[in-house]
């Protein structure tokens, strides 16, 4: 599978394993962790990279999301961040 495209509904996304998933309460957000150092996350970051634990599907991670939020449509939205993070291999594919 391309790492660069989130796959279909199906796919089941987690952290990669090289970096740590991590709320840092000195930021007050969600960083994913790395040898050379962290990245920060937005609030919406934070809460699909939670979900991405390679025991989810992609949908199943839209579903929570949009139950916790009570939001409808966010499956454009989780896709892309999905895809962009992969191209920047924050998440790899089960």
């Amino acid at each position: 599978m391309n790492p660069q495209t989130a796959p279909d509904g199906s796919g089941k996304p987690s952290v990669a394993s090289r970096l740590r998933l991590q709320w840092e309460p000195a930021q007050q957000s969600w960083v994913l962790l790395y040898p050379e150092g962290m990245v920060k996350l937005n609030q919406s970051a934070g809460e699909i990279l939670q979900r991405c634990d390679g025991s989810r599907s992609v949908t199943q991670i839209v579903t929570e999301l949009e139950q916790a939020f009570e939001a409808r449509g966010l499956d454009g939205e989780v896709r892309e961040f999905l895809r962009i993070a992969a191209s920047r291999n924050w998440v790899e594919w089960a």
